[in-house]
């Protein structure tokens, strides 16, 4: 006998199916892919042609394939910095206020069923979206790579892999969380849409400018990084690229002093974490914190027939 299932997980089942169903995750999925086999195909014949004319660390051919690029396009990182919170905007930007304008929310909170199941159920749902196109994305890389090139990703490679992976769904998990409180607090979805991309349009090109002519008189860089870590984009990338180069072994500005005598070598996987365990800190309480104002905005709103 078939048990019932929870009103919550049928919520976003239904959430799930309707956005994999919607045009806009089609065509950034499209986009993505298309990206991504593109510097995927690049990447793979530099190693297997070119590898003596280019920097590449024989060590760690499957970090190579995520942060190496040719010129012609940027590295797997990049474009996944890029592309993932207009992915995550996209997921977010309407599904308050496209429900609350054709009325459906009403109708949903006269069900017998806890207010907070809407708006959770609409994280949830976008969330397990996001994280089943980004691994599945992740690990076809790692598929096509061992298939072409007919090696084996080691465990260290692995790990950092799949923590890359893991954090690029809380990065894009913010921009969700962004997304979805534009479209809480306005009604109309252009404007949401437009709110959240001028969010990610000021932190992607404006943000660096204003701290670079506000802090140009400070007599070390360590004040400009600290502030240019205020901004999720800049987490992000520092972020992504210690787990993915090994050879970095700081986060901050070494003087000559602690240089000299260094023997250059790669950090393992362990080290490595601990350098990015701040950023990784910082990202998980940003979503958070972003998705608990849209909760309680949600929660206070008045909702009418």
């Amino acid at each position: 006998m078939n048990r019932p299932h929870s009103p919550f997980l049928v919520m976003v089942e239904k959430e799930i199916s309707d956005y994999i169903r919607s045009w806009k995750f089609i065509i950034l999925l499209g986009l993505i892919l298309l990206t991504t086999a593109a510097s995927l195909v690049t990447i793979l014949s530099l190693i297997r042609d070119f590898a003596a004319n280019i920097d590449l660390d024989n060590s760690f051919v499957f970090l190579n394939l995520f942060t190496a690029s040719d010129g012609s396009l940027p590295p797997f990182i990049t474009l996944i910095g890029f592309i993932g919170p207009i992915m995550g905007i996209a997921l977010g930007f309407d599904v308050i206020s496209s429900e609350r304008n054709r009325g459906t929310i009403s109708r949903v909170m006269s069900q017998p069923i806890p207010r907070d199941y809407f708006i959770n159920s609409k994280f949830t749902g976008a969330l397990l979206v996001i994280l089943t196109a980004v691994f599945s994305i992740g690990f076809l890389v790692i598929g096509t790579s061992i298939l072409s090139l007919g090696i084996y990703p080691s465990f260290d490679e692995l790990l950092r892999i799949i923590t890359f992976l893991a954090m690029s769904c809380v990065y894009i998990a913010f921009w969700l969380s962004l997304g979805i409180l534009f479209s809480t607090i306005f009604r109309q979805s252009a404007t949401s849409a437009l709110a959240g991309l001028a969010v990610w349009l000021f932190y992607s090109v404006f943000y660096s400018m204003i701290i670079s002519f506000s802090v140009n008189n400070l007599y070390n860089s360590l004040n400009v990084s600290l502030l240019l870590r205020l901004s999720p984009i800049e987490l992000y990338n520092e972020l992504t690229t210690i787990l993915l180069t090994p050879s970095i072994r700081t986060t901050g500005v070494l003087t000559f002093e602690q240089l000299y005598g260094a023997l250059p070598s790669t950090l393992p996987f362990s080290q490595s974490l601990l350098l990015v365990w701040p950023h990784i800190t910082a990202l998980l309480a940003a979503s958070f914190i972003c998705f608990g104002i849209t909760y309680i905005i949600f929660m206070r709103q008045e909702i009418r027939a």
